[in-house]
């Protein structure tokens, strides 16, 4: 409707001209026009509906940072739960601050050159919202509660180990530099590595990480990784040989289960509401749209998180003899961190596949952990960073053609068990090791800085103490 022009009524304004009406031009240009008006009041509402859309997303999103410091908050001691408490507050109020200066612009920035490393405007939000990005507000708020995802995944793994001025810096730096780098790579059209990119993609496809099994969870399971291995383990965690020593189970299950299922339900924000616009019709198609992929999405969200829970009950059962619902959780937690990748672009009965895989490999990587004396009180590492792995690898086997093409549009790649061939497989293993040396090169040093300032200040704390004692002794003796 929107190029009505009065040629498109010459049938209509030829009948009017043989009755005689010799202004039946201006009555076809004042119907043109009112057809457009109807046209634009449709595209408003269309945008409002997909803004609208975005920001309840967001909402759910943000509230896994609930979920978060619940799960945090029963994973570690008693002693330290204001502390943890602490460190996810600090997640989204540096975080937020951290994004909106340097990380959206890094992330989403578009210059000239079409930079694939880095974005390189819309620091500060300066120019938003943009017409020509199609760029609104509730677009960065999306993408910063996913950034603040990021850092808490990361928290979990330094957990009672951190102090609050290290955990601003890397806090901040993480969510302004490291992970919007790689939101980048994969989600601008821009970036070298995604499948969201217009030209140049990585293979002629690109990666796909729909919701971000790499660029959230790999980024915060391998910063947590590095983290965790700085600063080495809980004091009493391990013996001198390196044989298990103090046990260091959260104190609150309850509290655990709860964070649970608040991720649960923010997740649904997550994967979902990736697709940022829901009125979107499918092409040839009167009852299928975007509207159809959110539902398909939390339908293969649910079916990965529900397997992979089962599987590890019964797996740890088998291992341990037990039964125990904090491994049943993180099982959980580890299906939706692997089908994250894959979610808007595979059948679910493909994420039952998702889901026990994503199980097994939470159980290896946590059964390999004490052996090397790494000491994660919320396996964060090894349930965001090794799941997340496998998700990328299980999209390049079983991503469907057909739902590529409706999340992504034409010349991507699809799964190799699904008749695409390799070229999507050899792009998700791509993604996996870009992401691994990314953040290895960026957070290591960061770490290994705190961590020798913090030693450092303990030094100097430990000496003032010395010396105060030493001086309280030498007046207590010109005393007596």
């Amino acid at each position: 409707m929107a190029g009505c022009v009065e040629g498109d009524l010459a049938s209509l304004t030829g009948l009017l001209t043989a009755a005689g009406l010799s202004n039946a031009s201006s009555i076809g240009e004042f119907m043109c026009s009112k057809f457009a008006d109807v046209s634009s009041s449709l595209s408003t509402h269309t945008l409002a509906v997909d803004n609208i859309y975005l920001l309840f997303s967001t909402y759910l999103v943000f509230s896994m940072q609930i979920g978060f410091a619940m799960l945090c908050a029963g994973s570690v001691r008693a002693k330290n739960t204001m502390n943890i408490m602490m460190t996810n507050v600090l997640d989204a109020a540096a975080g937020g601050i951290s994004f909106y200066l340097f990380g959206f612009g890094f992330a989403f920035g578009r210059s000239q050159t079409n930079n694939g490393f880095i974005g390189s405007n819309f620091f500060g939000l300066h120019k938003m919202p943009n017409e020509t990005n199609g760029f609104d507000f509730s677009f960065f708020l999306f993408q910063w509660a996913f950034a603040i995802a990021a850092a808490g995944i990361t928290s979990g793994s330094i957990a009672e180990r951190t102090q609050f001025v290290a955990y601003l810096v890397y806090s901040s730096f993480l969510t302004g530099f490291v992970y919007p780098i790689v939101a980048h790579w994969m989600w601008s059209i821009d970036g070298w590595l995604g499948a969201a990119a217009v030209t140049n993609r990585l293979f002629g496809v690109g990666a796909i990480d729909f919701a971000g099994s790499g660029v959230v969870h790999m980024v915060g399971g391998i910063a947590g990784l590095w983290g965790a291995y700085i600063e080495g383990p809980r004091i009493g965690r391990f013996g001198s040989k390196g044989q298990p020593g103090m046990d260091m189970r959260g104190h609150n299950a309850s509290l655990v289960v709860l964070g649970s299922f608040l991720l649960w339900f923010g997740w649904f924000g997550f994967n979902p509401g990736s697709y940022v616009k829901i009125v979107v019709p499918y092409a040839g198609s009167a009852f299928e749209g975007n509207w159809t992929g959110v539902g398909r999405t939390g339908v293969t969200t649910t079916l990965a998180g529900c397997t992979a829970a089962l599987t590890t009950l019964f797996g740890r059962r088998w291992m341990t003899g037990h039964w125990n619902v904090l491994d049943v959780c993180n099982g959980l937690l580890g299906g939706f961190a692997a089908i994250t990748a894959g979610c808007a672009v595979v059948e679910p009965w493909a994420a039952i596949i998702c889901g026990f895989g994503a199980a097994w490999v939470l159980m290896g990587f946590n059964h390999l952990a004490p052996k090397f004396k790494y000491d994660d009180p919320l396996e964060a590492a090894q349930l965001h960073g090794g799941c997340g792995a496998w998700g990328l690898l299980f999209t390049g086997l079983f991503a469907r053609e057909k739902y590529v093409f409706e999340a992504y549009g034409p010349d991507r790649g699809h799964g190799l068990f699904m008749g695409g061939g390799g070229r999507l497989l050899a792009a998700q293993l791509i993604e996996i090791l870009v992401v691994i040396g990314w953040v290895t090169a960026t957070m290591v040093p960061c770490f290994y800085l705190l961590d020798r300032a913090g030693q450092n200040f303990a030094k100097a704390d430990s000496v003032n103490a010395s010396r105060e004692g030493s001086r309280n002794n030498r007046e207590m003796q010109e005393a007596i």
